[in-house]
């Protein structure tokens, strides 16, 4: 990969003056590369304290595809469901091979998302470019997996999940939604989030880069470092809490805050309860 690499990187920083061939074939190339999972706009990394590191080159590929594209009819059903979009971004078409259920009703994966064997999709749900979604993982109905986001093994992504991508700054983590994870209904996982393995977020909970978690069990207020994403600890039980507004009119009208609030840490009870997921796949 450290040639396209390099390729993708000289052609970006040319910007609008790049050869448009030269950055189409480059972009294909690495579109076929997320496509089989080869390729990841970010990946685990033990050194980094998110546990992870994002890969720039990637983000930068994917941006010349939408830079370089020509806009085209996409029409489905014989022009019934009109549609019009880049070239370089059509819908995939895993097959029947790729062992993914895709329920009838309106879903939409686009090329360039990797989609592993055993992942259910229910309908109407929607999994942009760049994005990874590892083997057993749910995405219900109304969820959407946002562009080079990360969702790991045997995630639940719940009824009108949002899970943001993060495309753009190319050198920002994606949000990672780690192994194990539920996310519960209504949820919103936004710029470049962190969530651990086995945790779970609980229903109409709002998480973004910079979401201040009020961690209960252990009497602390979680905060991204500078530079670095938010991270919600493995096995965190996170539920939408309200915080008191302390100072200036707030104070007087009694108003508060939404924040999300850690309760406890999963347990065997959390699992057991979890596990019931395991029944619709």
């Amino acid at each position: 990969m450290s040639a396209l690499a390099e390729r993708i990187s000289a052609l970006f920083a040319r910007g609008a003056d790049a050869d448009k061939t030269a950055a189409r074939d480059a972009f294909f190339e690495l579109q076929q590369a997320l496509a089989r999972g080869e390729a990841r706009a970010a990946e685990p990394d033990a050194t980094s304290p998110s546990g992870w590191r994002v890969n720039t080159w990637v983000k930068q590929g994917i941006l010349l595809g939408f830079r370089f594209g020509d806009m085209i009819d996409q029409s489905a059903d014989h022009g019934r469901w009109p549609f019009y979009d880049k070239d370089t971004l059509p819908v995939k078409r895993p097959g029947l091979d790729a062992g993914i259920r895709i329920v009838p009703g309106g879903s939409t994966i686009r090329e360039g998302a990797f989609v592993a064997k055993s992942v259910v999709c229910m309908p109407p749900m929607y999994v942009n470019i760049g994005a990874y979604v590892d083997e057993g993982t749910l995405v219900d109905s109304h969820a959407l997996v946002g562009s080079c986001a990360q969702i790991g093994k045997r995630v639940h992504l719940s009824a009108a999940a949002q899970i943001g991508g993060v495309i753009e700054p190319v050198g920002q983590i994606p949000v990672v939604i780690e192994d194990d994870v539920l996310v519960g209904g209504n949820t919103g996982v936004y710029e470049g989030a962190v969530v651990k393995r086995r945790a779970v977020i609980a229903a109409g909970t709002v998480l973004t880069g910079s979401t201040p978690i009020y961690d209960l069990p252990n009497e602390r207020i979680i905060r991204p470092a500078t530079g670095e994403p938010l991270v919600v600890p493995e096995g965190a039980v996170v539920v939408p809490g309200a915080r008191a507004v302390t100072v200036g009119a707030g104070r007087e009208w009694g108003l508060s805050l939404a924040t999300p609030v850690i309760v406890k840490y999963r347990d065997d009870r959390t699992d057991t309860r979890t596990e019931l997921e395991a029944w619709i796949r």
